[in-house]
């Protein structure tokens, strides 16, 4: 049976032991004595799994919202230049919002 990593996350481990007891492997060496957070990974590796969760970013263009930080970067930078600190903090919150935003939609 195929498994994915939320599959295998969210196994207990008796589960996870019993799969790689059934697997040959180098990286299951030792197997009996692992705790959870070693064993995924290992039956991750074993079984060619990638062993960490993706994240979809759905309804927001994250290409389009990193290339205006990139942009405000650049005004942060001229607003450092020219001392100017009431552009620099407005240019700093923009900064922050927009990362806000790309951390919520993550999840």
């Amino acid at each position: 049976m195929d498994y994915t990593w939320e599959q295998l996350h969210k196994m207990r481990v008796a589960d996870l032991r019993t799969i790689a007891q059934t697997l040959e492997h180098a990286a299951l060496q030792g197997f009996s004595t692992m705790h959870k957070e070693q064993l995924v990974p290992a039956l991750c590796h074993a079984l060619g799994i990638e062993d960490h969760a993706h994240h979809e970013v759905v309804g927001l263009n994250k290409t389009q919202i990193k290339g205006q930080i990139r942009a405000l970067k650049k005004e942060r930078d001229a607003a450092i230049e020219a001392k100017d600190k009431d552009k620099l903090k407005t240019v700093r919150r923009e900064i922050h919002h927009l990362k806000v935003k790309l951390r919520k939609a993550r999840t």
